[in-house]
């Protein structure tokens, strides 16, 4: 089965041929990997081409972690040992229609993952390159949530306070 197929037998995908139009709630995480410069990973994007933290919807039986190590996994070769929930977004400004003209208020945790094995090995139907990047480096199409997310993680360090949004 393609990532098409994949995505159609998936909850969100049979939910969003159940609900039409209609837009929906999305539950999800995204995985911020950095090395030991400091730097953080980002995929360019297969569908889009954009260069964003690997990320997903949540499926059924899992908890929100797990789904954030289970996609930065399944995007990028690398397997998370520990994941520290430091941003939960919610409010409605983060409503977004896709290139499918899907549209999805998103619920999303934002974890930093460590204790990585494994090896950067990008899936290309999920993503078709991946790199090491600094906010100063990043690439110009890049997803608007990498500063938003760099900024909550800063936050959360500085603090110790979850980032609620």
């Amino acid at each position: 089965m393609g990532a098409v197929e994949d995505w159609q037998n998936s909850y969100h995908g049979r939910l969003r041929a159940a609900m039409g139009d209609a837009t929906l709630m999305l539950v999800a995480a995204r995985g911020v990997i950095r090395n030991e410069k400091g730097e953080f990973l980002l995929i360019q994007r297969a569908d889009n081409k954009i260069w964003a933290f690997p990320a997903g919807a949540m499926e059924i039986g899992e908890s929100l972690a797990d789904c954030a190590i289970r996609e930065t996994f399944e995007e990028t070769g690398l397997k998370a040992g520990k994941a520290t929930l430091f941003a939960f977004l919610t409010a409605p400004r983060y409503t977004f229609t896709n290139m499918f003209g899907d549209t999805y208020q998103h619920i999303s945790g934002s974890y930093l993952l460590e204790e990585i094995t494994g090896e950067l090995n990008p899936d290309p139907e999920e993503a078709i390159d991946a790199g090491w990047f600094t906010l100063e480096t990043v690439p110009d199409k890049t997803s608007l949530v990498v500063g938003w997310s760099m900024s909550h993680l800063a936050e959360f360090e500085a603090t110790g306070k979850l980032y609620l949004d």
